[in-house]
């Protein structure tokens, strides 16, 4: 893949933005078919241009004026906001306190950072195909659950372009939902649970709710490869500490020499089971233990929601196809059918897209010169499936003409 410099990123999202970005298609998305008068017209769009100058309450009165704003500013970053009451860019004008955030998709915000008590191949902005198995089981977890569980049918699952991944869930009920309401669903999802001062993170009631077991059911399948072997979390003495944190101190002893006597994880964490059984047929009237395997089991795997991206109706999140500054990977749509597929470091860079844009141009040149080929058959390349997919859940979601 052509490599990426953040040098040439101005000169790549001239190219990018005037030849490659899908404004039919997401001109139809945020304009929802239309149904409702000034819809698009009072969406909040924010651009991040360079130097970090960063321009809020942007809005467009149609898909024009949003490509000619694009191709003007060249954006290093674009963010999607709420349906305002009034126009966005005259939100000066309107008397105080008038201006009020209406309607926005429900969005979650998963980031690997938020992990890194738990992963022990990368920290911080870091990521590789050992640690990416969190946001598949993530996905996995979050989508049933909103399918399921809430009964939502639009759902949209965007890679960010480095470290996470957001999803928008796009039903017209949901995008009316209160901040109230956006708050209870994003607390049935969590969890996982304190911060970095407190160790025990999942406390499971006696009665187990439907929601953990379907998801620990989906964690099982995840869980030896990538805890046990590509983590490795019970590998030394430094690692097998942070899980006997999580044990009731009568048992910590036993497995520390238990651990002692195993030489790999998947060994160490059958020793773990075993004593967890014991404990809990010596000390039935002791709940501590009850489902104290699931316990880890969540802590180390379950997703991390950024609650306040979810709850504020006004909160921007950052939209599909726009260019990663540091790694110049597009933010593109995920296929909820190949989710276990999906690698962020095979994922079209600006830098690969434009180049293959060049090579297709100078061919298309030397023998007739046409430009619409050029672009449809750019389109026919890296960025195709994630375009046909995009398109095919906007059609879905506004039941329109294709």
């Amino acid at each position: 893949m052509e490599a990426f410099d953040p040098a040439e990123l101005p000169e790549l999202l001239k190219l990018y933005y005037r030849r490659l970005f899908p404004y039919g298609q997401y001109y139809r998305w945020l304009n929802y078919g239309g149904v409702v008068k000034n819809y698009f017209q009072h969406r909040e769009f924010s651009f991040t241009l360079k130097d970090d100058i960063y321009i809020r309450y942007q809005s467009f009165n149609n898909q024009s004026d949003l490509e000619k704003e694009m191709q003007k500013m060249n954006p290093y970053k674009i963010d999607i906001g709420a349906v305002y009451s009034h126009r966005p860019n005259q939100h000066n004008t309107v008397k105080l306190g008038a201006f009020q955030a209406q309607e926005k998709e429900l969005v979650f915000d998963i980031d690997m950072t938020d992990y890194d008590d738990v992963r022990r191949c990368c920290s911080s902005a870091d990521i590789c195909s050992k640690c990416w198995t969190l946001m598949t089981m993530a996905i996995h977890i979050i989508d049933r659950a909103l399918k399921e569980d809430f009964g939502f049918k639009h759902r949209l699952w965007v890679y960010s372009g480095r470290r996470g991944v957001h999803c928008w869930v796009c039903d017209e009920s949901v995008r009316k939902l209160s901040s109230a309401v956006r708050s209870g669903i994003v607390e049935y999802l969590s969890l996982v649970k304190g911060g970095q001062d407190v160790k025990k993170k999942v406390h499971l009631s006696e009665k187990i709710h439907p929601f953990v077991r379907k998801s620990i059911n989906i964690i099982k399948k995840y869980f030896e490869q990538y805890a046990l072997v590509d983590q490795d979390i019970l590998e030394n003495k430094q690692s097998w500490d942070k899980i006997l944190a999580l044990v009731p101190e009568t048992v910590r002893d036993e497995l520390q020499q238990g651990f002692q006597r195993q030489s790999n994880s998947p060994q160490r964490w059958e020793t773990l089971k075993n004593t967890i059984n014991k404990y809990q047929k010596n000390n039935k009237n002791d709940k501590c233990g009850l489902w104290l395997e699931w316990e880890i089991m969540l802590q180390y795997c379950f997703p991390r929601l950024d609650i306040n991206v979810s709850k504020g109706i006004n909160h921007l999140l950052k939209s599909p196809f726009s260019v990663h500054p540091k790694t110049g990977r597009i933010s593109v749509p995920i296929d909820l059918q190949k989710v276990d597929q999906f690698d962020p470091f095979t994922v079209p860079t600006i830098s690969s897209i434009c180049h293959e844009l060049d090579v297709i141009s100078t061919k298309e040149e030397k023998e007739n010169g046409t430009e619409s080929d050029t672009k449809h058959r750019t389109r026919e390349s890296k960025l195709k499936c994630h375009f046909i997919y995009f398109s095919s859940n906007i059609n879905k979601i506004i039941r329109g003409p294709v």
